[in-house]
């Protein structure tokens, strides 16, 4: 989204290309301009500063509150009047809210009338139109759906998370959309929370190295990114979670010091290194031990960390928009039964600092009890006038008073596509790997079992078209028995894995989780009432029972079983580790599965590190690095690497040359480095897997992998010779 040298952005002109991506967008001018062209406003020339300044001059009270107000699609698609008479700011689509069809032109059609409307006020103040594309343009059917963030995590790769977030940017300005509600920058620190498969990983420099370029990747292609969710929404304890959640929009209870420490530093890093330009701040509260728990403050009226350290400390200059309602969640001071959003509560948000209101189908409410908040003096009228010249800098830096239109063009190209499916084999974890069955060798005869091995909707999770996504054929794409079959010649299949193996040499079991978001995601949360009766079975730590069943026939059936498995959060499966041959960590890989079976027949290596520990036993979750007692059954930062079978027919320039195994390992196998590769680092993935580590090797090797990633070597060299020289007794 933004660019490390803060370099300002500005989509305008006839055409856009965007480089390194596969769309061109041609952004057609609206017609004349109602107001005088003197208006220093309309003049391209001006810095965005100077002509917000200008038309925040020009603006009524009414036209200001209209400004700060957002909309949801449904609610003004059919009457695009309504844009007009309540002179919205924004407009936006919630997870699962598109036109119909859900073609791109269509979207392209929709969000140009509600244009059109918005450029009929008096002022001909241009809209923008808001999105969560958080894994690609998931909303529009068609679309390149890339690997969901903690796959991206696996990978360890800032240059190919820039590149899939611009490649995401690219579609979406393909069809009219320059508002993304992403990067999600949330540390995930318990893998029981629904949105776990949101976030990069569980270490905040890994959330901030790839977030920030996330940020890049966006805003570098003419899309306004939103760091997301401002700020513990990773870090939430289990039993605080709101309307009946277990975990989400609970309570981050901690110090000071480790919220600054996990918590702020991947938005401290996106505001000064990267020039974010919009923060969405959290459902969840904070609740500081220093002056005793059981005080917890909501984040959308934590005054202290939006308006003194977002904007004040760390000079934050783009504008906070609320999550969906988030007002409404906020206590009010009104008689039970008012109409939400009520003043108190709006009253409470803005003077915290935010500036834009999600409200998507309570907006003439909210300008109303603004309105009178601000006439009654409870609202300050400079708060109103920072928040919309906050607005009208955004807007005019994304060219938008130029450009307003946008004709349709191309997603889910050729080119998109070839880099999900390089995002997908980077994100690839091997966790285990018993003699050597990875890579599979050309002509292994193959039994494919399981539920999640020819279900494209199960890889690509949630978030994809609808909000909860939806198993099943949801989108465009490769399934990875589709992609198996296409690598080997003789393969069968058993969903259930009721059918004989055959003769089948290995067996690939792919399992794991049917598809979720927040609220219904959460371990031990209210279940979903809608949706396929898959998507409604209890969320659980370890695989469902029918997957276990599955693992177990396989298993037993053939001479080597490996297993993959597809989920947005480790899956404990400690007790049946034995049994398997080779264990992959799949993450949810999206719309090709085609990068699975790259790195299961060899045609790439496998590079991808675990962005979170994966626990030993559900009794030890949550489980992260840096905690005192530190014994998961994969410490963050494990993975092993396999080398490229020679011939393959598949290469990548993002692949590391460091990925083949030094000489000097006693193993093949070995642990995918950061830095280049070293005898240490080898020696203790050998001695690790021939079992001769002694205990406590977990918290050395994930503090020689954060030493790695930090660039301190030689501190991860020490970590590793200490592994070294620990023997099992």
């Amino acid at each position: 989204m933004k660019v490390r040298t803060r370099r300002r952005w500005v989509v305008a002109g006839v055409a856009v290309v965007l480089l390194g991506a596969a769309a061109v967008v041609a952004v057609r001018k609206s017609a004349a301009p109602g107001p005088a062209a003197r208006h220093p406003y309309l003049d391209p020339a001006l810095p965005a500063e100077a002509r917000a300044a200008d038309l925040l001059a020009r603006m009524t009270l009414d036209d200001k509150i209209g400004q700060m107000t957002q909309a949801e699609r449904a609610e003004v698609a059919g009457a695009p009047d309504l844009v007009t008479s309540w002179r919205l700011g924004s407009v936006l689509s919630g997870g699962g809210s598109a036109p119909s069809p859900n073609t791109p032109a269509a979207w392209a059609d929709m969000i140009n009338s509600l244009q059109r409307a918005a450029l009929d006020t008096p002022l001909r103040i241009p809209l923008i139109y808001g999105v969560d594309a958080v894994h690609g343009n998931n909303n529009v059917h068609g679309a390149t759906v890339f690997p969901h963030n903690v796959g991206l995590g696996s990978s360890r790769d800032p240059d190919l998370t820039e590149r899939v977030y611009r490649a995401t940017a690219a579609e979406m300005r393909a069809t009219g959309m320059p508002w993304d509600f992403a990067p999600c920058l949330c540390v995930s620190r318990d893998e029981r929370w629904g949105r776990a498969f949101e976030s990069f990983g569980e270490d905040p420099a890994l959330v901030t190295r790839l977030g920030g370029a996330a940020v890049d990747g966006l805003q570098g292609g003419g899309v306004a990114a939103t760091v997301k969710h401002f700020a513990g929404d990773g870090d939430t304890r289990y039993g605080t979670g709101d309307h009946g959640y277990a975990i989400d929009q609970g309570v981050t209870v901690t110090s000071r010091a480790d919220f600054d420490r996990i918590n702020l530093a991947p938005y401290a890093s996106a505001v000064t290194s990267h020039d974010v330009w919009t923060v969405m701040p959290s459902f969840s509260s904070v609740d500081w031990i220093e002056d005793g728990t059981g005080n917890p403050v909501r984040m959308h009226a934590n005054q202290r960390l939006i308006e003194g350290y977002l904007k004040g400390e760390l000079g934050f200059g783009g504008f906070v928009v609320t999550d969906w309602e988030g007002a409404q969640q906020l206590p009010p001071d009104e008689p039970a039964g008012t109409p939400e959003p009520t003043g108190s509560q709006i009253r409470a948000a803005v003077n915290a600092g935010v500036d834009m209101f999600m409200e998507p189908d309570s907006a003439p409410l909210f300008q109303r009890n603004l309105k009178a908040e601000v006439l009654a003096g409870r609202v300050p009228t400079a708060r109103i006038d920072d928040a919309v010249g906050r607005i009208l800098r955004v807007k005019f830096r994304l060219g938008l008073f130029e450009n307003p239109y946008a004709t349709v063009g191309p997603v889910g190209t050729p080119e998109h596509r070839a880099l999900a499916r390089e995002a997908v084999a980077a994100s690839q974890v091997l966790l285990k790997n018993s003699g050597d069955v990875l890579p599979l060798r050309p002509g292994t005869r193959i039994h494919v079992a399981g539920r999640a091995a020819d279900d494209i909707g199960i890889q690509a999770g949630g978030w994809t078209i609808d909000w909860q996504g939806r198993n099943g054929d949801v989108i465009p794409g490769t399934t990875v028995l589709s992609a198996i079959r296409a690598a080997a010649p003789d393969v069968t299949f058993s969903a259930d894995g009721s059918a004989s193996a055959g003769n089948a040499e290995v067996g690939v079991v792919v399992v794991g989780e049917t598809p979720y978001a927040e609220w219904f995601g959460d371990v031990g949360g209210p279940e979903l009432t809608y949706g396929t009766e898959q998507q409604r079975e209890p969320k659980l730590l370890t695989l469902q029972p029918s997957d276990r069943a599955v693992v177990e026939r396989v298993c037993a059936a053939v001479p080597a079983c490996v297993v993959v498995i597809v989920s947005g959060r480790p899956q404990v499966i400690t007790d049946q580790l034995g049994r398997i041959d080779a264990l992959v960590a799949s993450w949810l890989p999206g719309g090709e599965g085609d990068g699975v079976a790259d790195v299961l027949f060899g045609r790439r290596p496998f590079t991808g590190r675990l962005p979170m520990s994966w626990p030993g036993s559900v009794a030890q979750v949550p489980v992260n690095v840096g905690d005192k007692i530190y014994e998961p059954l994969f410490p963050y930062g494990w993975g092993l690497v396999t080398e490229a079978l020679i011939g393959s027919g598949v290469t990548s320039d993002a692949t590391p040359s460091s990925a083949t195994p030094s000489p000097t390992a006693p193993s093949p196998t070995t642990l995918s480095p950061t830095a280049p590769s070293s005898a240490a680092r080898d020696s203790a993935v050998a001695r690790i897997v021939s079992g001769r580590a002694a205990a406590g090797w977990q918290e050395l090797f994930a503090d020689a992998e954060l030493a790695a990633e930090a660039g301190d070597i030689a501190r991860a060299e020490s970590s590793y010779r200490r592994i070294i020289g620990r023997s099992r007794v």
